[in-house]
């Protein structure tokens, strides 16, 4: 089955690779086993292996420890500009962004949130948490926290309504309030992902996310919006634009 003009592990490479792109193995499956795999190709499993390693490497395969080997697919990726751009990001690098709402609860402002939207402790706040996804496969968790003294219908039906319906905080915010919604800072960092998102974002406990915290502003350059996004590590790449 092999070529003699190239090396095994090439050739192993080029028929995984050839069988993802062609949907054998789709978005999120799990390879064989290596034991089955080194059976199939008839190699010993430090040549698969390799083959494995080459894949990981071009972002097509993730290997977690104790779980398997899974298709990941190209990174997608956010551009971290001016605008708060999530959906046109993904749309334009034909994948289909969806949402679902976790919750949409008021509490009471901590310090650090306080601080954030430069309110005082324990002002009312909109809490409003989401899981968004890419072609059906989760991608990040974003939790946002809005001064409800200046969106108060944000958390009642017809705000929650809007939010299941388009999927989009900017439109809510321009259609109901004649609000722009800008970026004004960003602070991007890596971690290991916590148990209480990583069953949502189904990645295994020793998974590393980006977490991106943000504060979001009006046109008036007014505090409207701190956020916090726990982004999969091996589904995104943030580019930041000037």
């Amino acid at each position: 089955m092999y070529r003699e003009d190239l090396p095994i592990y090439t050739q192993i490479v080029e028929e995984l690779r050839q069988n993802i792109q062609q949907g054998v193995y789709q978005l999120g499956d799990k390879l064989p086993t290596e034991a089955q795999l080194s059976e199939y190709f008839d190699v010993n499993r430090h040549t698969l292996r390799r083959a494995i390693a080459i894949l990981k490497s071009e972002g097509l395969l993730r290997v977690d420890q104790g779980r398997g080997t899974f298709v990941v697919g190209k990174p997608i990726q956010y551009v971290i500009g001016k605008r708060v751009r999530y959906n046109k990001t993904l749309i334009a690098q034909g994948q289909k962004p969806n949402f679902q709402l976790l919750q949409v609860v008021e509490i009471s402002a901590n310090v650090t949130i306080a601080q954030k939207l430069e309110i005082e402790v324990g002002a009312a706040v909109a809490l409003i948490e989401r899981l968004a996804f890419a072609d059906e496969q989760p991608l990040s968790i974003c939790s946002s926290y809005f001064p409800l003294d200046r969106f108060p219908e944000i958390i009642e039906e017809e705000g929650i309504q809007f939010l299941q319906q388009k999927g989009s905080i900017s439109q809510l915010l321009r259609e109901l309030y004649n609000c722009d919604h800008i970026r004004h800072r960003t602070h991007v960092y890596a971690r290991i992902v916590e148990h209480k998102d990583a069953s949502v974002l189904e990645v295994p406990l020793n998974h590393p996310i980006l977490l991106a915290e943000s504060i979001n502003v009006d046109g008036d350059g007014k505090i409207i919006e701190y956020g916090m996004t726990r982004f999969r590590g091996d589904r995104m790449e943030l580019v930041f634009e000037n």
